[in-house]
């Protein structure tokens, strides 16, 4: 049974008390930030900083020229100076007694997808979503899979965690955001998340346009308030499973003898940091399922997917809500592990309800 903390390396590089803070929580392992979305965070416990900005996904490694050719990501250059942030973080964890997993973002990136418009999502009606990069081109597993590569080169970690290993769909929200008025359903944001960019349109075939047809015309009944008809997305759903497999299947190869846990939940019609798939069509080390929210459901969730595979199921917890029911239902619904976001987040309240959870589920 494992324990992890999630952390960010602006958490721990300019903190010599970071990692020693971080490991008398009992926490085996830590999920520390490898390639990285734009995001604006706290950190209560760092000695030079408070609020951090990350304006753009990055890669907190260094970006070796050679090694990268099309799509890259760029480099950070926000709250400490430090040219290898990922290897310093990791190298005081490692002194501290805690093992290290790679927390890598793929297919999530507004620069690169600003950049590289191409390259990005297109919904039913030919708008681009310019932070999810879609993973039917070949630049985008290419990137995908050098930054896997690219840490398994150079450092020695025991395992990778993959986050948006496959597409993000409308549901990302934007700065300012103003599309709840709409009062869309589930159904109709999962159609606005279905990809019809170029690549998408070549692996559907003959078919593409009258599913994209289909697809506007079941939105555009919801929005204007009639009844809305039924969309067969098979085809579609069928060649975004063909394409997550493969990159998870590529990934364990890049990354040998490292575990490979992979962000999921068992519905594939699901898009976002935890990518939809049938569990018994992606083959990882171990699935990690966000059970975020009710206890009771995400035990229950926990409960179906276990009946689904035989492939070890990590429980994903925030201890940053107000309302905290700790892990216990968790594990006696077949978790095998657990990772508690977020150790650089957390006040020290928080900070503790995770030191007690773990403290509880040790045998």
């Amino acid at each position: 049974m494992s324990h992890g903390v999630f952390a960010y390396t602006w958490d721990l590089v300019g903190d010599p008390d970071a990692a020693v803070r971080i490991a008398e929580l009992g926490a085996d392992t830590v999920t520390l930030q490898a390639a990285y979305h734009a995001v604006r965070g706290i950190t209560p416990w760092h000695p030079a900083h408070r609020v951090v900005h990350a304006e753009h996904a990055a890669a907190y490694f260094p970006i070796r020229d050679d090694r990268w050719s099309g799509l890259r990501p760029l480099a950070p250059s926000w709250a400490v100076d430090n040219p290898d942030r990922f290897g310093t973080a990791t190298a005081a964890l490692t002194a501290a007694g805690l093992s290290v997993e790679a927390w890598l973002v793929l297919t999530h990136s507004s620069a690169v997808g600003a950049a590289h418009p191409e390259v990005t999502v297109w919904n039913a009606y030919g708008e681009r979503y310019p932070y999810a990069l879609c993973p039917s081109h070949q630049a985008v597993r290419e990137y995908a899979l050098t930054l896997v590569s690219e840490v398994c080169a150079q450092y020695d970690v025991g395992a990778l965690m993959l986050e948006a290993c496959g597409w993000l769909g409308f549901d990302h929200g934007s700065h300012h955001e103003k599309t709840d008025g709409a009062e869309l359903s589930v159904t109709a944001r999962r159609l606005l998340s279905l990809c019809f960019c170029p690549a998408c349109r070549t692996a559907l075939g003959s078919d593409a346009d009258r599913m994209a047809q289909s697809v506007r015309a079941a939105v555009d009944a919801e929005l204007h308030g009639a009844p809305a008809p039924n969309v067969d997305a098979t085809a579609l759903l069928n060649h975004r499973a063909t394409v997550i497999a493969e990159l998870v299947r590529e990934a364990k190869s890049l990354a040998g003898d490292r575990r490979v846990l992979l962000m999921a939940t068992d519905d594939p019609w699901v898009t976002g940091p935890d990518v939809g798939v049938d569990f018994q069509g992606v083959a990882p080390d171990a699935f990690v399922l966000k059970c975020w929210g009710d206890s009771g459901a995400a035990a229950r969730q926990l409960k179906a997917a276990a009946q689904r595979t035989d492939i070890p199921l990590v429980a994903n917890v925030t201890a940053l809500n107000e309302h905290w029911d700790g892990v216990t239902e968790l594990l006696e619904a077949g978790a095998t592990g657990v990772r508690y976001y977020h150790a650089g987040l957390a006040s020290k309240t928080r900070l503790e309800r995770i030191r007690t959870a773990i403290a509880e589920a040790r045998p």
